[in-house]
């Protein structure tokens, strides 16, 4: 692991011993700047703090359906949770055609500018207009970044059998070289990035409650990205992916 001899900050994951991989500490954004092959990270594991994160969660579950946050919800059937009436995020079940219609192993909400359509495994999201929650996640996002974002895609992975699969996101609508800022909250999940031309090149980054993950440069081109299902995750993880959206 890094040290850094101003503020003995180590970072929290292993980086490959491998060329090209490299990593430090900026106290003007509180994250580390992590450089990759073909690409680079920042990793603010704190950018929101406990109260913030925590309020984060009730936002994201807030309901007139009476169901709480003991609620088992990936028990709830897809009917079900369509006929929740959640107060700020409307929370979707979409199905990917594969082999038939699949429900994705997670559920789904889209926000963004107007007309900001965004397209991926066959879904095509038309965008829910900006709230107030969004909007300030939104601004910290940008600060840290130093890239302005138009649309978000809020995954809710309700325990650990909900999951992402190995791909990257090089979707037309990104652009060439999208910046990509992953913000998490609720229970940690692995986040796994490999090399496209060497499989054994992982990196592995614990997603807390409250961290920001951005992923630049032309990371999509070389590395491919998944969350992995994890057996003993019984609690919700809230993950929202901000864009620009051409």
């Amino acid at each position: 692991m890094d040290l850094f001899s101003n503020n003995l900050i180590e970072l929290p994951f292993m980086l490959p011993n491998e060329p090209g991989f490299s990593s430090i500490w900026s106290d003007e954004v509180n994250a580390f700047q992590i450089s990759v092959p073909h690409g680079s990270l920042i990793f603010a594991p704190n950018a929101f703090n406990q109260k913030i994160s925590d309020r984060s969660v009730e936002y994201f579950l807030e309901n007139s359906s009476g169901y709480g946050p003991d609620t088992d919800w990936k028990s709830l059937s897809a009917e079900d949770l369509a006929a929740i009436n959640f107060d700020n995020i409307k929370w979707k079940q979409e199905y990917i055609n594969l082999y038939g219609l699949k429900p994705l192993p997670r559920l789904t909400a889209w926000y963004g500018d107007s007309g900001r359509v965004y397209s991926y495994s066959g879904i095509t999201q038309q965008p829910n207009p900006w709230n107030k929650g969004l909007l300030y996640m939104k601004e910290t996002v940008e600060q840290i970044s130093n890239a302005q974002f138009n649309s978000v895609l809020l995954n809710w992975y309700r325990n650990g059998d909900d999951y992402l699969n190995w791909h990257t996101d090089d979707e037309k609508e990104l652009g060439s070289n999208p910046t990509i800022a992953s913000v998490n909250f609720g229970e940690t999940r692995d986040f796994q990035l490999r090399l496209n031309e060497n499989h054994d090149i992982k990196i592995n980054v614990p997603l807390s409650h409250g961290s920001i993950l951005i992923m630049a440069g032309e990371l999509q081109h070389y590395w491919q990205h998944c969350v992995p299902k994890r057996k003993k995750v019984t609690k919700s993880r809230f993950n929202l992916t901000f864009r620009f959206i051409n």
